[in-house]
């Protein structure tokens, strides 16, 4: 089992029960169409000095929360840097953040596959902007005109001050620790790094953002990454309390990565050339709002997928139709009477995630 699985089922074992207390309130004095759903479509609120209005309650859309440096070659990155995270990727993420109870840093804003980063409430008031997480992780951006500090005391979630470039909120922040990780495989960073982020509310349900990393200690050059968010309405923020039973658990995380390679199969070269193909999601995951699609290719005897807008990643058979590997997840192949790919299915701890064949 690999760290994404592990990691979904610390989530869950770790989180506090809590009522559902306003899960579905409606919220007030929003825009409505006529049936009284919300209507995201509607023109971007503005505040009394005449600034778009963040505020509410997002759910992020984001593909780097596995891997922030999909956009990146490897030559981009310091080789010390690379050895780490296939360190961390081997001993199954077992020093994450969340199974330590700590807070993400930087990567509250680019993931978006964690109870803890999965959605973030703004409070927008003309001198302070407040980010509130649903782990009870608080990160204040200072929009009074202060500069950065130039040499801040390092702290989990940085120093970070704002300003408006037309209708785009500008954040920019340094000052973080070294201890937290960029995104779930263990891209690290030094407490040089500096972060940009610029942020529009294109409509009144949609928020578009980026953040542009810079740290010479660790990458060859700056870079940046792009993701969205949809507001969530008619519901509101429910805490998740990370525990002391975070470390019971660490107790009992065994295992390596390369365990999946140990416990490989041979498949027939004919059995595997079956699964290639392009496959699209039959079920929405999470936040999504478009169906994903997995590229599935044969290259010298070896089976490939590819979540479009992720890296290309080996798939490890562990029988004819089940294989590890699938960005910390597992695909199965269901084949029908006649032996044919029914579905692929993406398995995960919640259930399984179904794929059909659009193309071969």
């Amino acid at each position: 089992m690999k760290f994404a699985v592990i990691l979904s089922a610390v989530i869950v074992s770790l989180n506090t029960p809590v009522a559902a207390q306003w899960a579905n309130l409606p919220t007030p004095g929003i825009p409505r169409t006529a049936n009284s759903k919300p209507d995201f479509s509607a023109p971007a609120p503005r505040t009394a000095d005449s600034k778009p209005d963040l505020s509410g309650l997002w759910e992020k859309i984001s593909k780097y929360g596995t891997d922030i440096s999909v956009d990146l070659k490897t030559a981009d990155i310091q080789p010390w840097a690379v050895e780490l995270v296939q360190k961390r990727m081997e001993d199954l993420g077992k020093d994450h953040m969340i199974p330590r109870c700590l807070p993400l840093g930087p990567g509250y804003v680019t993931d978006s596959g964690t109870t803890a980063a999965g959605m973030t409430k703004i409070i927008q008031t003309p001198t302070l902007i407040l980010f509130l997480s649903q782990d009870l992780t608080y990160r204040q951006i200072y929009m009074d005109g202060r500069a950065l500090d130039a040499d801040p005391n390092p702290s989990w979630m940085g120093y970070s001050v704002g300003h408006w470039e037309g209708d785009t909120l500008v954040v920019e922040s340094n000052g973080y620790n070294d201890r937290t990780w960029l995104d779930r495989n263990g891209h690290p960073h030094s407490s040089a790094l500096r972060t940009t982020e610029r942020y529009r509310r294109k409509d009144f349900g949609h928020l578009e953002f980026s953040m542009t990393l810079t740290d010479p200690a660790v990458y060859a050059k700056p870079w940046t990454v792009s993701m969205e968010a949809k507001l969530a309405a008619d519901t509101e923020l429910i805490e998740y309390v990370c525990l002391e039973a975070a470390q019971r658990a660490l107790d009992h995380w065994a295992g390596k990565a390369s365990d999946d390679q140990k416990a490989a199969v041979a498949v027939p070269p004919e059995i595997l050339a079956k699964y290639a193909g392009t496959y699209k999601g039959l079920d929405l995951w999470n936040n999504e709002t478009e169906p994903r699609l997995i590229d599935v290719s044969v290259e010298d005897g070896v089976l490939y997928a590819q979540l479009k807008g992720q890296t290309k990643v080996r798939l490890i058979p562990q029988s004819q139709t089940m294989f590890r590997g699938f960005y910390g997840l597992g695909a199965r192949f269901v084949l029908d009477a006649k032996g044919e790919v029914e579905f692929l299915n993406e398995m995960r701890v919640s259930g399984d995630y179904r794929f059909t064949r659009v193309a071969k």
